[in-house]
């Protein structure tokens, strides 16, 4: 036996509400909340003295979804900076999108804007990177073909 499904991505945020604002112009749907701290959470993440918020927010078509986490305690020393595309780790999230000029026209009300161009992949895909809070960076691909 191995791995079941696809359930969730954990990113960790300065300003929570703001992140699942984002997240819900973009069409996710939040689930849940959960302060969470105590002795089960320290061992599982291995930190000690855990003080965290979490919404969970679920994609659009129910098949995933993300935790946005927000640490009160310990805190990260280090400033929040928007990394380079070729950063070592985990850089963006790719949603698909039935309309990209739709769904960029509502983040851009937002005041959330494309990382650059909007491109044509090799007649698969329109599709372009958006930097939302914090640095996140959602990729989102409209199909060409059915």
């Amino acid at each position: 036996m191995g791995v079941r499904r696809f359930d969730h991505v954990g990113v960790v945020v300065d300003d929570i509400e703001a992140a699942a604002a984002f997240l819900e112009v973009l069409g996710f749907e939040r689930e849940g909340s959960a302060r969470l701290s105590g002795a089960w959470v320290d061992a599982v993440v291995g930190l000690d003295g855990i003080d965290s918020d979490i919404i969970m927010l679920r994609t659009p078509d129910g098949g995933g979804r993300i935790e946005l986490s927000k640490f009160h305690a310990p805190a990260d020393e280090s400033a929040v900076r928007p990394e380079a595309a070729n950063r070592l780790g985990i850089r963006h999230i790719a949603y698909e999108v039935d309309d990209l000029e739709s769904t960029l026209e509502r983040i851009r009300a937002h005041g959330y804007d494309t990382v650059r161009d909007i491109v044509e992949y090799e007649d698969v895909y329109r599709l372009c990177f958006v930097r939302g809070p914090e640095g996140l960076i959602i990729e989102l691909a409209q199909p060409l073909r059915p």
